[in-house]
């Protein structure tokens, strides 16, 4: 494909950095640091989510009053999500990320008193449950933003990859096993063993040293940082100068900036579309999950929380797969591997409906979802000018998950009046056009035209 513009390249820098990887020199002491941090936040967080339901159902048979616990924790990813993309390029990074942790580990420990002297209520919950999600609101921007600092563009995909399926394998499958281990032995125990996460987390942040561009093998420094301007230019966007600092817009006009810029990078406007619509189908069929492992599959609780496992395995079994697959295929034709696994997965489910197809089926899309977003975080860090990482990173995270309510609701009708059966069979459907449409765009190779980029 000729005559592609820098932006476009970029598509394909993905499997020239996963490439470069064998050969490159391994990951210094400061990712490892915040390898561990993100990695013990992320089982934290698997214990309350766990925990929280539970404790939950022991103060009230409402399921509606139980869902709270969920909407308070989700909330803040609508409402605050912008505004901390905007806080991202304006603060320091690792001090931030650090102090939240603090303020995490304070919160928690205060309902895991609250709760072992007999006080824990709904509204405390909910309070605490709110306050935690939008920290995680700032810490989940700031820790994909940061990421290029402590590593180095050559090893962006392994970087990514590995966090990433460390943080899945965290939430999903070692924090909730033994959330409930926890919660069994006493109420209180996981929040605070989730407090303890935080503080150890905050504590290996303190001391993160990030590397100079000449330790990390560049003389550019961290990734966007020699491309801020002609990525700005390439997309209609100016700001001031960073020595401008005094005339710095508002944070209504930072907000705009972040938007703007997504919305006339075609590329990444497609990829977070696309996104949106795998969120729709991902969460809409775990929505329904507990329903068909019960009615359908025959299962109890054991059952459903061995499914679950079949895709937190998936989603670690992607951190050896996914530097293999970018570097073999490249950014364009693995996100469309990504979208047929996905198709794949969702048709086997729907066709075959037992155990031995849905369990692997669940392991299918935790290591196509896992992938996928290595690719297009890699990407969003090479395209994104540095300076604007936080805010536009945040716009496309507002669209890729405004999707996920909606999926549940939609998911949640389809299995009341058809059955959970259909939910998979739609899914499918949805996926496998999604797949056709990238899949021409990608082989005509107006995914990564100049046209297509901005």
């Amino acid at each position: 494909m000729e005559g592609r513009t820098d932006s476009a390249r970029a598509a394909n820098s993905v499997p020239a950095a996963a490439s470069s990887v064998a050969g490159a020199k391994r990951l210094g002491r400061a990712y490892r640091k915040l390898w561990t941090a993100s990695t013990a936040s992320a089982i934290g967080d698997g214990l309350s989510l766990t925990a929280a339901p539970l404790l939950a159902s022991s103060l009230t048979d409402d399921p509606r009053l139980i869902a709270g616990v969920t909407t308070a924790l989700t909330l803040p990813y609508v409402l605050f999500g912008i505004p901390a993309g905007v806080l991202v390029d304006r603060l320091d990074l690792r001090r931030s990320m650090a102090r939240i942790d603090w303020f995490r580990g304070v919160a928690l420990t205060t309902l895991a008193v609250l709760v072992a002297a007999g006080r824990g209520s709904l509204p405390v919950l909910y309070l605490c449950f709110f306050l935690v999600g939008t920290c995680e609101t700032f810490f989940r921007n700031a820790s994909q933003i940061i990421v290029p600092s402590v590593a180095g563009p050559e090893l962006l995909v392994t970087a990514n990859s590995r966090l990433l399926a460390a943080q899945t394998a965290g939430n999903q499958f070692v924090g909730p096993l033994l959330g409930a281990v926890l919660f069994a032995v006493g109420a209180a125990l996981p929040f605070g063993v989730d407090a303890v996460t935080f503080f150890v987390s905050a504590t290996l942040l303190t001391t993160l040293r990030v590397p100079s561009p000449e330790q990390l093998g560049t003389s550019h420094g961290p990734v966007g940082s020699s491309r801020s301007s002609g990525a700005s230019s390439a997309a209609g966007i100016s700001e001031p100068a960073g020595s401008d600092a005094g005339k710095r817009p508002g944070l209504l006009a930072d907000m705009a900036t972040g938007a703007r810029w997504l919305w006339r990078h075609r590329m990444l406007r497609s990829l977070a579309a696309v996104a949106a619509t795998i969120n729709f189908v991902q969460m809409g069929t775990l929505a329904v999950l507990v329903v068909h492992t019960h009615k359908v599959l025959g299962l109890g609780e054991t059952g459903y929380g061995v499914l679950l496992a079949c895709q937190a395995a998936g989603a670690v079994f992607a951190m050896k797969v996914s530097p293999w697959l970018t570097g073999r295929l490249g950014g364009e034709r693995s996100l469309v591997c990504v979208l047929l696994t996905f198709t794949v997965a969702y048709t086997a489910a729907w066709l075959l409906p037992s155990v031995w197809a849905v369990g692997p089926a669940l392991a299918l899309t935790g290591c196509a979802g896992v992938t996928w977003d290595v690719v297009v975080v890699v990407l969003r860090q090479t395209l994104i000018p540095q300076h604007l990482l936080g805010r536009v990173n945040s716009v496309y995270r507002l669209v890729a998950w405004g999707a996920m309510p909606v999926g549940a609701a939609v998911a949640g009708v389809v299995a009341k009046t058809a059955g959970t059966v259909a939910v998979f069979g739609a899914g499918a459907g949805v996926m496998a056009v999604v797949t056709v449409l990238l899949a021409l765009r990608a082989r005509g190779g107006r995914f990564a035209t100049p046209e297509a980029a901005v």
